[in-house]
């Protein structure tokens, strides 16, 4: 289980409230004094300061350095891969 706390840049999160497009996953853009995160669902930025930022935070979904859940978010079945005629 990783730490809420633990969060770094490019990181993937939850927050405790849903985004007004219904996207519960937020990218993590900037760190400093104040945060800037990325919608997943419809990529509006939002800015808000570290302290209202860590009493959002549900959990992180998704560390930077995590190759296998990068690399299974890219994956595509054969399948669904377009052949020429």
């Amino acid at each position: 289980m990783i730490n809420k706390a633990d969060y770094a840049l490019a990181d993937t999160v939850m927050m405790k409230k849903r985004h007004a497009c219904q996207a519960n996953d937020w990218e993590i853009l900037r760190l400093g004094a104040d945060i800037r995160l990325k919608c997943m669902g419809c990529g509006h930025i939002m800015l808000m300061s570290r302290a209202d930022f860590n009493q959002r935070l549900k959990k992180v979904l998704i560390k930077q350095d995590d190759l296998t859940a990068r690399r299974s978010q890219h994956y595509v079945p054969v399948s669904e891969i377009a052949q020429p005629n």
